[in-house]
């Protein structure tokens, strides 16, 4: 049997995860939607995963987790690793692409910069407030075209004359889409025109102010945009790489923190098939009321969390 690490990316649109072996090749890899459920969709994930698992004979020795639910799945799956998405997202980029210097990241409901310099984090930046540029917003704008949203990158290189959109904000952005429809804009420049204000938005927001030096490698299920591609390229005036496995990187990354610490933890595939519930409680025993929040493996405590001082400490 084949030694293995699981790294799992837990977003608020999108769950990834990874095995990788000692020489940190990929063995196994699944993306699915979270659909506002980390822990069904994290189950979903490990099912897939398991079936790709069995067939090459991989065990799984270890698991490392990243992402806004890396806390929680990091205490169901017993975690040797729970680590912040611009460190997975660093080290599994430079494992792949050592020279890099600047990582453009979108996701679904947020984006991320990290500026590198010989294989340390100088500097970042991420972008959670607002929804204009990200996966999110390119897919509601593609129901409202009712085109696909994977056929957009394809399509906006057909464009000869991208349409301005202004996307600084989502509902200016859908209002000025409906406005350019109506004035008889060809959907291929409007599709075209959206892909560039994704990168203009990112550029002014999350990019404001930082010095992005090449090479830039550009990740995040967005990354699969053509459109936006060469819409970074035309604005930065540099190439921009992207990478088969970018959508996967956070959870490449966490694999690889996972595999580095050397240490082993029991994994079982059932886990998948048990009963978790998170339970929030508001402490009593001093002035601050945390909130506490705990983890239920089939009624029994696995873990608890959220209290400021140790009168809230809650014990397995």
């Amino acid at each position: 049997m084949t030694e293995g690490y699981l790294g799992i990316d837990i977003g608020s649109i999108s769950t990834k995860g990874v095995v990788i072996n000692r020489e940190k090749d990929i063995l196994a890899e699944d993306y699915l939607w979270t659909n506002g459920n980390p822990v069904e969709a994290v189950k979903r994930l490990l099912a897939s995963l398991e079936r790709q698992c069995l067939k090459k004979k991989i065990n799984i020795v270890g698991v490392g987790t990243t992402g806004s639910a890396r806390k929680l799945i990091g205490a169901i799956l017993n975690a040797i690793i729970v680590k912040n998405e611009i460190t997975a997202h660093a080290i599994g980029t430079l494992t792949r692409h050592p020279n890099i210097r600047t990582i453009i990241e979108i996701g679904g409901q947020d984006s991320k910069i990290i500026l590198l310099n010989k294989g340390i984090i100088e500097d970042y930046a991420m972008n959670t407030l607002c929804a204009a540029g990200t996966g999110a917003f390119l897919s509601s704008q593609a129901e409202r075209l009712h085109i696909p949203v994977e056929e957009f990158g394809d399509i906006a290189l057909t464009s000869k004359h991208p349409t301005k959109i202004a996307a600084r904000c989502t509902v200016f952005a859908e209002s000025d889409l409906v406005h350019k429809a109506q004035m008889g804009y060809s959907k291929e420049d409007i599709i075209a025109g959206l892909c560039k204000s994704v990168a203009i938005n990112y550029l002014n927001n999350v990019g404001k102010g930082k010095r992005i030096l090449s090479p830039i490698i550009f990740q995040g299920g967005v990354s699969k945009n053509k459109g936006v591609k060469k819409a970074f390229e035309e604005l930065l005036g540099e190439e921009v790489i992207t990478d088969n496995y970018g959508h996967l990187m956070g959870a490449y990354g966490v694999a690889i923190l996972a595999e580095r610490t050397k240490e082993k933890r029991p994994f079982s595939w059932d886990i998948k098939d048990l009963n978790f519930k998170t339970i929030g409680i508001e402490c009593q025993k001093c002035p601050n009321h945390c909130e506490i929040i705990t983890i239920r493996k089939e009624c029994e405590l696995i873990d608890a969390w959220g209290n400021r001082c140790e009168n809230g400490a809650i014990t397995k």
